[in-house]
């Protein structure tokens, strides 16, 4: 097999069949991770590296500093000496002259620290790490123990696993830094929901509730400080095993399998043939082996040693005592446990800022109904009003930069404390997406959502894959718009690639017309959320005809229709939503055209998770999608749809951001308008009145004032210029039209007087 650099020939490890002592029919494998360079933490430091250098965290050339004793030094100084990075290890006595011959051959300048601290030695090794640090400007530390790249770097293996083996049903790895065995099991889950995840640990190892004894002799598993990439949801049983029984499993494993490893893979081996002899007929059990042998041919495999250490002393078990994970025993040999905690207590659903149209809100109230405790992490919580009403916890930090929000995640939390990440405004979905891949979390992936929020892109995709869509061209200087509308046409609509809510979004009759608008929105270098603009606009042309937005959820790429809602706009030039109507009144053969048009646009743009908000104009030569928008819709839709269907559409967004299944809407019961409040004249508002008679109007359901008295108003140019809404709900259209209409029109804005000069 041929590969362009020695970083990429990491992973590719074979699974071999291990014949083992069990009933017929029981298959157990063992996948040979110490078949990579120098071990499987290979991957990890591969993965940590890369993704560092991609996101600017890890400069050209600068220096790359860890804590380790073992392979993930070495994989460090693989990777990172292949990168043209100088690369500092800090380790302890306890590392072995094979390893750290190889870490000076590789060019590493290695650290020994003197003695361990009340902690054990890796607290010891951290001290020191952070002293040097401090010593060298631009270093990166990869912090395997915190880093959620360390578990993501795991998803190539499942998969090496699923294509070589399909289906298999239980997972046997070992527990440490908590990324390998959590890595993996968290990249199965969705293909095998029914499998079972074993974890082997040390004796003496704090990771699953036992007391700590430093001065362990395994290396490679077990930890005396709890690592926050250890997710113990995803493990349903921890086999413990003691010194002796450790390092005698790996001269078993050498014996009986001819596989020269280590103490980790040692123990692995004796878990994944203890639960052979014990399988049902057609069980197939997969053990996960990550290091070699040779850097313990002074220990593990010398007899001297053992005297010297009198391993032969420790009293061993054939086989595991069960013991209460959660009731304080303590495992001196051998032991088992299944009771581990692995419910949703204390868990956190994070939010990366919400909209501001009401629905954001709600959906931090209903987070508390699906057992997760909401957390908004925002750049300004004074943003959201009613936000202390939802009982959410509130993170204020930089959320306009990915590593200020990454900085801020791996501070407060661990990562068994994350449920799931999501965010209801657009400007946000991106970043959201980058953390939920970080994380290993629900979501579609990031290329798709970011594809959606660039509308040009958004063309380009749907037009790939045979839509119909508007002539298009993006500019980014006024030089390119007599091309761009010479290729598009007149009238023509021109827009930021990147913005939402209507904003900046003209039509446009003359070339003069389309300039002066690319130069109001070239102009401006950043958004109404303080984030730097694309610095980009799409002409396209204009396309005739009433526009939709179809309602979906999506699951594993399955996506359903929740429904289609008719859209009114305000005239010309601008493109304001002013009213909705739930279920729209449409013939069933548009419907079906609407919802295969989208169906098929959510598969070209790769949305696989989630729900969506996709506009969609239905012109004479069938419907064309505007935009897509990878959230639930805002203006007060899905209240709509919760009056006519009993769905929750937020509720929806926020079981598949958890992993859950969402539910399904009923066949709609009635129909639900709104209608929004504007103002056709600038100034400052005073007040509206007519509000109680306009809630007192039969079929009205709210009235709604979002403006406050002192505020700037203007006739609308985007949605952030409505003022409020009235809902009404009834058994037709008709009604439920006229009902809104008629308290509309109770409601009168008023503006302050202008001061006389």
């Amino acid at each position: 097999m041929l590969f362009e650099s020695v970083t990429a020939a990491i992973g590719h490890t074979p699974v071999i069949r291990a014949p083992v002592a069990a009933a017929d029919g029981v298959e157990t494998y063992l996948k040979l991770e110490f078949q990579n360079l120098y071990g499987m933490k290979d991957r990890v430091a591969r993965n940590i590296i890369t993704e560092a250098r991609r996101r600017g965290t890890l400069a050209e050339g600068a220096p790359i500093i860890e804590s380790s004793s073992g392979t993930m030094a070495l994989g460090v100084a693989l990777v990172g000496a292949a990168l043209g990075h100088r690369v500092h290890i800090v380790t302890d006595p306890r590392i072995d002259r094979v390893t750290l011959a190889k870490l000076r051959a590789l060019g590493c300048e290695v650290h020994i620290v003197d003695a361990m601290t009340g902690k054990g030695w890796q607290s010891a090794r951290l001290e020191l790490l952070h002293r040097l640090r401090a010593d060298l400007p631009g270093a990166f530390w990869p912090d395997q123990y915190e880093n959620p790249d360390n578990p993501a770097a795991y998803r190539l293996l499942a998969a090496e696993l699923t294509d070589d083996l399909g289906e298999f049903d239980v997972l046997v790895g070992s527990v440490g830094s908590g990324g390998s065995l959590c890595g993996t099991a968290r990249a199965l889950k969705d293909t095998l929901p029914g499998l079972r995840v074993v974890g082997v640990d040390s004796v003496g190892s704090v990771l699953f509730g036992q007391p700590d004894r430093p001065g362990r002799r395994q290396s490679g598993l077990g930890n005396s400080l709890m690592p926050g990439n250890l997710d113990r949801r995803l493990i349903h049983e921890v086999h413990w095993l003691n010194d002796r029984e450790a390092l005698s499993a790996a001269r078993e494993l050498a014996r009986e399998q001819q596989i020269f490893a280590g103490n980790t893979s040692g123990s692995v081996y004796r878990v994944v043939r203890h639960l052979a002899a014990r399988a049902e007929p057609g069980t197939r059990i997969v053990g996960i082996l990550p290091d070699r042998g040779d850097r313990y041919a002074d220990t593990i495999y010398d007899d001297g040693y053992w005297a010297a250490e009198a391993l032969d002393a420790q009293t061993a078990a054939p086989a595991p005592a069960t013991i209460s994970a959660r009731s304080g025993q303590t495992a001196e040999t051998w032991s088992k446990a299944e009771d581990i905690d692995r419910s949703q207590n204390g868990q956190r659903l994070l939010f990366i800022e919400s909209n501001t149209t009401g629905t954001g809100m709600l959906a931090l109230g209903l987070t508390r109904d699906l057992g997760p405790r909401p957390v908004l992490l925002t750049n300004d919580p004074g943003r959201y009003r009613g936000l202390t009403d939802t009982g959410a916890d509130v993170l204020t930090c930089d959320t306009n930069a990915l590593p200020a929000l990454r900085e801020t995640i791996l501070r407060e939390f661990r990562r068994e404390q994350i449920a799931g990440i999501t965010t209801t405004s657009d400007f946000y979905l991106t970043a959201t997406a980058e953390l939920a891949a970080w994380l290993g979390l629900p979501g579609s992936p990031v290329d798709a959502v970011a594809r959606c929020r660039d509308k040009s892109r958004t063309r380009h995709a749907l037009r790939d894959a045979g839509l119909h869509q508007p002539r298009s061209a993006t500019v980014t200087t006024d030089d390119e718009v007599a091309t761009a509308v010479a290729r598009t046409g007149l009238p023509c609509v021109t827009k930021p690639v990147d913005d939402s809510g209507s904003n900046h979004v003209l039509l446009c009759t003359t070339p003069d017309q389309v300039r002066a608008q690319v130069r109001r929105i070239l102009a401006e270098e950043t958004n109404v959320r303080g984030q730097s603009t694309a610095g980009a606009a799409l002409i396209e042309e204009y396309l005739d005809g009433p526009e939709y937005s179809v309602e979906t959820i999506t699951r594993h790429g399955e996506t359903r229709c929740v429904g289609i809602v008719e859209k009114h706009l305000t005239g010309h030039p601008h493109f304001v939503e002013h009213r909705h109507v739930f279920p729209a009144p449409l013939a069933p053969a548009d419907a079906h055209a609407l919802t295969d048009t989208v169906r098929r646009a959510l598969d070209a743009v790769g949305l696989t998770d989630g729900t969506a908000h996709t506009e969609v104009r239905l012109t004479q030569d069938g419907p064309v999608v505007i935009e897509i928008n990878g959230r639930p819709a805002g203006g007060m839709i899905p209240e709509l749809i919760r009056l006519t269907t009993g769905l929750t559409l937020q509720e929806q967004q926020l079981r598949i951001a958890l992993g859950l299944r969402p539910h399904t809407a009923a066949p709609p019961d009635g129909v639900a308008v709104i209608q929004f409040l504007l103002t056709d004249r600038a100034g400052t508002l005073a007040r509206v009145d007519g509000v109680e008679a306009a809630r007192a109007v039969d079929a009205v359901r709210q009235v709604v004032v979002t403006a406050v008295p002192g505020q700037p108003v203007q006739p609308a140019r985007n949605a952030y210029h409505r003022l409020g809404h009235v809902i009404s709900w009834a058994p037709t259209a008709d009604e439920a039209t006229a009902a809104c209409a008629k308290a509309h029109a109770e409601l009168t804005v008023v503006l302050e007087e202008p001061h006389p000069r």
